[in-house]
């Protein structure tokens, strides 16, 4: 009972990450209408400049603090989210739906192009951010990281749901998940919305990255997560803040269960393939997901 216990609150923290990511799917979503398959390459290249401003620098002798290496990654967040709004996503306003498919897509071969080209697919040590190691709670051992990466997911979503509905700008951003056209007649700027949408989205993803590879390795292959995440986001609703951390422990406590279960009788294959079941069923069953928005539309 102790270990089942034990696998429960690993897929619990580790799922709570994933919801972490699925966040910054959502925070884009909600404005633009867009599911950015690239989230995972923008999240590398987040995870890949910080590394540059802490330990890429000091083998040349011009290392950042630590402070002073989060708040330079935090600017350049800002001018990458706005740089992938108004370069590739903003001409394709009132474009076809496959013409922003195609676009994400392209732009995930290209952001993972430009990360290989800037910083070779060698791996390089991530700087330690978070505190290593766990902590005991009765008989149960805590990961620290994934702890206080669980508890931030938390404080994201809930501070983002809060920005969204209690404050002028953020209502601002709702009216423009709900439509384009009422949010100009109630004069909103859409363009503005939307660049807003892609900065939070970047940077919620690189805060991800911190929780997912401090004291760790940093990799090209790390953006997989963002498609591990994009079925929490799926299963949570595009359109809710606050359903990204439920549906990520969902996903994440069926990924530990199945690893422990079902992967001795499936080669390993078993807790890979779940999230993207899942998937699958939610888009043929609820394609809103657990809390999305659900349209009545009149014929």
């Amino acid at each position: 009972m102790t270990a089942l216990v034990q696998l429960l609150i690993e897929g619990v923290m580790v799922g709570l990450v994933y919801g972490l990511v699925a966040i910054s799917f959502v925070v884009i979503y909600r404005a633009s209408r867009i599911v950015n398959l690239a989230q995972g390459e923008v999240l590398v290249f987040g995870a890949l400049v910080l590394w540059t401003f802490t330990l890429g620098l000091t083998q040349f002798g011009y290392g950042l603090p630590l402070l002073a290496s989060l708040v330079a990654t935090l600017a350049f967040c800002v001018l990458f989210g706005l740089a992938l709004e108004r370069l590739v996503f903003r001409p394709l306003i009132s474009q076809p739906a496959f013409a922003i498919f195609m676009a994400s897509i392209a732009l995930l071969i290209l952001l993972r192009g430009l990360a290989q080209l800037g910083w070779t697919a060698a791996t390089r040590p991530f700087p330690v951010i978070l505190p290593e190691g766990g902590f005991m709670v009765g008989p149960f051992l805590i990961n620290t990281r994934l702890f206080i990466g669980g508890a931030f997911t938390l404080v994201v979503a809930f501070g983002l749901h809060a920005f969204f509905t209690r404050t002028r700008q953020g209502l601002r951003l709702a009216a423009v998940a709900e439509s384009h056209d009422i949010a100009l007649s109630l004069g909103v700027s859409v363009r503005w919305a939307i660049a807003v949408a892609w900065i939070l989205g970047t940077v919620v993803a690189t805060c991800a990255a911190v929780v997912l590879l401090s004291g760790r390795i940093v990799s090209l292959d790390v953006a997989q997560i963002g498609f591990k995440a994009l079925p929490v986001a799926l299963l949570g609703g595009l359109e809710s803040i606050r359903g990204a951390p439920l549906a990520g422990i969902l996903i994440g406590l069926g990924e530990v269960l199945a690893m422990a279960y079902l992967d001795p009788l499936t080669n390993g294959a078993a807790s890979g393939v779940l999230p993207y079941l899942v998937m699958i069923v939610v888009l043929l069953i609820r394609p809103q997901g657990l809390f999305g928005w659900k349209k009545i539309e009149r014929l």
